[in-house]
């Protein structure tokens, strides 16, 4: 044994900025960034098929208004998921906030009397199982998310 003291690890700056995630990241983490990542691009191509269909009718003012909102809905669960693959702490609220609003989409869906049942089946399955995998335990951990009253 040294005499010699060993320094104590220092406390992480604030002021350095984030901390890099360390270890591998939760297979529940992946998953939630791939359901909120289908879920944006499903948004693009509604988006996309709302203005193709709406010129093909000649009704462009509509499809174009609607299109392009969808096409701006879709950045969100995007944006989402990228910032979940990259472990950020700030992706978790727009990634539930996305799950939150696919919900009553999904249950609008549920009500229709055509193949959009199943559609509003699938959405709702993967809002529900994205909000679980996000709120997951092993996910905050791993996204460095704290609970309130938590520093």
């Amino acid at each position: 044994m040294s005499a010699q003291r060993k320094p104590a690890p220092s406390s992480p700056d604030p002021a350095a900025g984030p901390q890099e995630p360390r270890g591998p990241r939760p297979g529940r983490l992946t998953a939630a960034a791939a359901i909120a990542g289908l879920e944006g691009l499903a948004l693009l191509a509604g988006g996309i098929a709302m203005i193709v269909m709406g010129a093909a009718e000649g009704d462009l003012r509509s499809a174009v208004t609607g299109g392009v909102t969808l096409l701006a809905l879709a950045l969100l669960p995007l944006i989402a998921a990228r910032g979940l693959l990259a472990r950020r702490s700030w992706s978790c609220g727009p990634a539930v906030i996305t799950q939150l609003l696919a919900l009553p989409v999904a249950y609008s869906l549920l009500q229709a009397d055509s193949v959009a049942i199943w559609a509003g089946i699938l959405l709702g399955v993967a809002a529900v199982v994205g909000l679980v995998l996000l709120v997951h335990p092993a996910t905050t951990q791993a996204l460095g998310v704290r609970g309130p009253g938590r520093r």
